[in-house]
């Protein structure tokens, strides 16, 4: 492989929040997406992510569905309701695999579902798909 070739799936710079209320899941997410050369922020939940996005502008941001005080679509429709944040894609992340859950995400304003345990790859495609390095 070059180094155009590694270049061209590098993700230098690009700003990306995960919210999470699992250590490991944020703490892998976080692992993978450095190494790619992401720069990751983190929360545990809705509340401390919304305080972070004003101030971290991320390009990207992973929400998981099921977490304690704002849930994920909770967090998701407000940051889909605030007028700078509104063209951030949201991806959902979730264990549970069902129909409703992806519809429910998706009147929330989420772009894509991906569902736990996710892989590299998974991570990185939906970041191909939705945002431009």
């Amino acid at each position: 492989m070059t180094q155009d070739q590694k270049r061209a799936g590098s993700l230098d710079g690009l700003r990306v929040m995960v919210i999470d209320d699992s250590k490991t899941i944020r703490r892998t997410a976080e692992t993978l997406l450095r190494r790619e050369g992401a720069e990751v922020t983190t929360a545990v939940d809705g509340f401390e992510a919304l305080a972070k996005i004003a101030d971290q502008h991320p390009q990207i941001i992973f929400v998981d569905i099921m977490m304690p005080r704002l849930d994920g679509y909770q967090t998701c429709a407000l940051i889909k309701n605030n007028q700078m944040f509104r063209q951030t894609p949201v991806i959902m992340l979730s264990s549970k695999d069902g129909l409703f859950d992806k519809a429910r995400g998706r009147i929330v304003g989420s772009e894509q579902y991906v569902t736990k345990p996710f892989t590299r790859e998974e991570l990185l495609d939906a970041i191909r798909k939705h945002v431009s390095t």
